[in-house]
Formats: structure tokens, sequence, C-alpha cells
């Protein structure tokens, strides 16, 4: 099969979408696919163009069996409004050009964000006749109204139109988490086009390890500490302040050190924090080697999971299947009835206190940094959970029977792949049906509708 998937993020980025789609796009190559990925010039979390990628319009790389293609797009370091919306509208104008060109693919994959994506990617399945899935990782615009990133009503009332137009034009919807089922429901999206594939994370590279003679504990002198660890990124959403603060109710006890591990520029605002409040048992570091990040998480005790109050149903931080992952406690500050703290109950990996509420997060954390056998406990539930529910295999094995549902001429299938659906009958089916279909046949009907629609252009 050929499969497209338009992802304004991708590797060499080292957080939030991208490695994420760069896991899906290797993944479905090592089954068999061709993937072709349209993306930007790397530029998250710095908001700057990556070195080797400046002064570039357009770029085309090959990573792992992946044809990655890069366009230009407008970025700034510290975007206004209107910077981000020329983001926004310089990646659907730069890139659909090579999104048209290259080969013609079987079914379209568009993430969100960045929302105004859905109009290249709706644009190219009518060309090429095939199926789009649109993949939430978060809802947009409502989670920029509820940051007060987005307080225009205009832009609020456009957003809103071409989030509709996104879930018009969507063969398939897939979501993250429950709790964005919930939400589209309520906007009258029908339950029949949503599936929920959770995010993943490789069980075999993130993993638990000592922390006995680990490298990371030692190159920051945190021997002997009881280390709690945030990583990821300093946004909006997440609401930073509350753990320095946190920190400061507990400098008291100097067995307990917090480690935040970011980009810069949140790092240099929360450095001012950490002044005002006294907070000297806070460690800001910038982003890690990739390679090195299963030795980061060993080095904690607490995993911490952050988010604002008005952060309900529609953000799920892909760092949770990441702390899960390598069986750590996990302390969230996160909304009672949200996505987060349902996902963390349900793992019993964690414990989850009330949002932007320092003393009550300090108060999880010397709890359990007075009860060592509940955190091994937690730690415990923490990776077997992981390893039932967000295993990599068992998430792109989702996908691609996704795929493969939404092809309503599927592609000669080898025999490979075939054997990944046999475990379920309906996709089995169509698996052997397309092999009867002869390629030359099959190229000449997919063809047909692009070659028509063209000549009305």
């Amino acid at each position: 099969m050929r499969i497209l998937i338009y992802s304004y993020n991708y590797h060499p980025e080292p957080i939030g979408i991208a490695p994420l789609m760069t896991e899906l796009a290797e993944g479905l190559v090592k089954r068999g696919h061709q993937v072709r990925v349209v993306t930007a010039m790397p530029n998250y979390p710095e908001r700057q163009i990556y070195e080797g990628y400046r002064g570039k319009w357009y770029l085309c790389e090959v990573k792992n069996g992946v044809q990655i293609q890069r366009s230009c797009v407008w970025i700034r370091p510290q975007p206004s409004l209107l910077d981000r919306i020329l983001l926004d509208a310089s990646f659907i104008v730069t890139s659909f050009l090579p999104a048209l060109i290259g080969w013609r693919p079987d079914v379209i994959l568009s993430t969100s964000p960045s929302l105004p994506s859905c109009i290249p990617t709706a644009l190219l399945g009518w060309l090429h006749n095939c199926p789009v899935v649109l993949n939430l990782q978060d809802i947009l615009p409502e989670a920029a109204v509820h940051v007060g990133l987005l307080k225009n009503k205009l832009l609020i009332h456009l957003f809103t139109v071409l989030e509709k137009f996104a879930y018009r034009t969507a063969t398939k919807i897939s979501v993250i988490a429950d709790g964005f089922i919930d939400n589209l429901l309520s906007k009258k999206v029908a339950a029949s086009k949503i599936v929920s594939i959770p995010n993943w994370v490789d069980i075999n590279f993130i993993r638990p390890l000592p922390k006995e003679n680990n490298a990371f504990r030692a190159a920051h002198n945190l021997g002997g500490k009881f280390v709690v660890l945030y990583s990821g990124n300093i946004a909006l959403t997440q609401g930073l302040e509350s753990v320095i603060r946190a920190a400061a109710v507990l400098r008291h006890i100097s067995d307990i050190a917090f480690v935040i591990v970011g980009e810069a520029k949140g790092l240099q605002r929360l450095q001012v924090e950490c002044q005002a409040s006294g907070a000297d048992n806070v460690l800001l570091l910038p982003f890690q080697p990739r390679e090195q990040l299963p030795e980061m998480l060993a080095a904690a005790d607490i995993g911490l999971v952050v988010q604002k109050k008005n952060v309900v149903s529609f953000n799920m931080p892909s760092k949770i299947q990441v702390l899960l992952a390598s069986g750590r406690a996990l302390v969230a500050s996160v909304p009672d009835n949200g996505t987060a703290a349902r996902a963390i109950r349900q793992s019993g990996g964690g414990v989850v206190v009330p949002p932007e509420d320092p003393n009550a997060l300090a108060e999880g954390i010397l709890n359990l940094y007075e009860h060592p056998e509940k955190v091994k406990m937690l730690g415990q539930n923490s990776r077997q959970y992981a390893t039932e529910h967000y295993a990599f295999e068992q998430a792109l094995s989702q996908y691609e029977s996704l795929f493969y549902s939404v092809v309503s001429q599927p592609a000669v299938v080898e025999s490979t792949v075939i054997s990944n659906f046999q475990k379920n009958s309906e996709y089995a089916l169509q698996a052997r049906y397309a092999n009867r279909i002869q390629k030359s046949e099959y190229n000449e009907v997919a063809m047909n509708p692009v070659k028509e629609k063209m000549s009305i252009l």
C-alpha cells in the first residue's frame, strides 16, 4: 500500500508528534508499505529552522526507507498570533506542490495540529480519489481558545468552520483518547466515523532501568536524591510555574530534587520563577539526545504530568505513555475529569492531584517520598499497563487495519502483510480479495478519476 503522511512535525524534532509520526512511518515501511511524508523544515521546539535546513525552499530526504518531502515555512522564535497564522498558511501553500507531484497514494493520513492542513489533504484526496484519515492529537481551535491563545471572535469562527470542514471531509477520524470521542460526538460527528487508537511507546527502547550507576544521575550530582522529573514541552497548556512553587514548598527536604528538561526559552521563563520563589532545589536542563532518554527517565523516582485546569477533553500528553513504559510512578497535576486523569487512573501507575495547586502537588510528592513501597508498586503497574495497552506494534497494526478498511480498491497485498490481518476476519477477507485484483487493472481504475479531475482544473 502507498501511504502519504501529511504532518507538520517529523524527525529530527525530539518531542511531541514528531517522534510518533516518525515511528509510525518507519514501522509501516518495515511491514512492506511505501511511505511518503510531507512535512516542514524542522524547527520545533526552538521555533528556528535547524542547521543544515536553512535557506532552502524544498528538500527531499530518504530515512529508513521513508521518503521525506520538506518545505519552508514562516517561523518566528517568539510567535505572535499573526505569526502562528502565517506559519499554518505558509505550510499549506509550500507543502501542496511536493505532495501533489509525488506518487499517487492509496490513503492519506493527516495530523492535527496543524488543523489547516485539512485543506490540502482534502484537495489531494479528491484529486487522487483516495480516502483521508484525520489523526487528532489535539482538538483545535478549542485548545487554543481554552488556553487564551485565540481570543478574536472572527478568528474563532473561521477556525470553527475549518474544524467542521476537516471532520466532514475526512473518511475516518482517529483519536488518541476516549475524551476526544465525547467531544466529537457533542459536535455531531458520526460515531461510525471515529476510531480510537491511543498513542504508543516503543517499550523495547523505553524500559525500566536501575537507578544505581545511572549516568544521568552521576552527571548532574543527583546521587542519593529522590528525583522528581518533568521532561517535555513548556507551553501554555502545562502551567509549569505550579511545579516551581511546589518545589519551593519542599525545599526544606534536601533529599528531594526537581529536574525540568525542556526548550531553552521555556527554561529561561522558569528560571525567573525559581528565583522569585526561592526554589533552589530545581535543576533546569535542555533537551537530552533521544538515545539518552531511557537513562534519563530511569534517573527519576517520580515522573510529572502537568496541565492547566481548563485542559479537559482536547489534549492528551504523549509523555504519559513514555513515563509508564519507563516503569516509574506518576504524579499528575491535571483536571480530575480530563483525559489525562482518566488514563493515569486506568493504568494504576500514578496519583492525580488538582491542577494549578502547588500545595496539593507538593503533598502528593511528599506522600510518595515517605512511602517508597508505594512508589515501587506504582512503577510496576506503570510498566505492565504500558506493555499491555501502549505497545507500538499493537498501535501499528491498528493503523494498518484502519488504512485497509478505508481503501476501497487496495493494491496488491503481499503475503507477509496479509498475515498481520488474519486475526481479524474482515480485514483478512479484504486482503484476500485484493490479491485477486490485477495490478495493471488497479492502476488504470485508480488513475482515471485523477485524470478526469485534473482536466477540469
